[in-house]
């Protein structure tokens, strides 16, 4: 498979940065196993991906993503991926851990609803930026299925804290923009028709880094996140700014810090 073969997403490469666009308007961005399948595909790729180092990931139309097309789900006649044993839940899931696998930070932009396994997309991503119109629910639980599902659980309470993460997965209700603000679970809010320019300042702030040290800093938090105490966390950081000062570019860096001028990076 081929970017230019992807049928229900769409990414437009512009630079270093990535637009991931979630490309169901009609459908609200709903996932089907196709989408997953193109997903998976995309996450996989940006592994061996030195040219790009940044992904905006937003949703055509009117919605981020709606979460799971259950009419599609429920057709039996669509092969059912096999997902490790686990069927579309497995195949699903892995998705969002391959989105915090991948070296890029993916910064998520997210208008309209977000729920489910959308809300999951944002969740899963490095960071979020709201438009003033978006409301966000784990809505699992309104299925009658658990609201514990495709890493909420251990998303959402590391970003909103034990109490508001359970009011929010235990009843399904929507959380809206400025009170996703309040509680930290995005970075900003803004006007709808601002929301692609805030994440393309944003992406560029991080192009400032150097190509490792943007890559080691997401791989140093998604560690420490989890660390068991802080030597094993400093352990993690010795190790990355030891592979980071031995690059041209952190040579670079300092040269152009004593220079004042903006530091030219190689990527080497």
């Amino acid at each position: 498979m081929q970017r230019d073969q992807y049928e229900t997403i769409n990414v437009k490469r512009r630079g270093p940065i990535d637009t991931l666009w979630l490309n169901r308007p009609d459908q609200l961005n709903a996932i089907t196993t196709q989408m997953v399948t193109e997903l998976r595909h995309y996450f996989d790729d940006l592994l061996e991906n030195e040219q790009t180092r940044v992904v905006l990931m937003a949703g055509r139309g009117s919605a981020f993503c709606a979460g799971l097309d259950i009419k599609s789900a429920s057709d039996t006649s669509v092969p059912r991926p096999f997902g490790a044993g686990m069927g579309f839940q497995g195949y699903l899931a892995e998705v969002y851990i391959k989105m915090r696998r991948c070296p890029q930070p993916i910064i998520s932009l997210i208008q309209g609803p977000a729920c489910g396994g959308g809300f999951a997309f944002a969740l899963a991503s490095d960071v979020r930026i709201a438009a003033d119109n978006a409301k966000m629910n784990a809505a699992f639980i309104k299925l009658g299925l658990s609201a514990c599902d495709m890493g909420t659980s251990y998303f959402l309470p590391r970003l909103v804290g034990t109490s508001v993460a359970s009011e929010l997965m235990l009843t399904g209700k929507f959380i809206h923009a400025e009170r996703c603000l309040s509680t930290n679970l995005v970075s900003q809010v803004v006007p709808e028709e601002e929301l692609m320019a805030a994440g393309e300042a944003s992406a560029q702030e991080m192009l400032q880094a150097s190509p490792m040290g943007l890559r080691l800093t997401k791989e140093g938090l998604n560690v420490a996140i989890d660390a068991p105490g802080l030597e094993a966390a400093i352990a993690l950081e010795n190790r990355n700014q030891v592979l980071c000062s031995r690059t041209d570019d952190a040579k670079e860096g300092m040269r152009a810090f004593i220079e004042k001028r903006p530091p030219v990076y190689s990527g080497r």
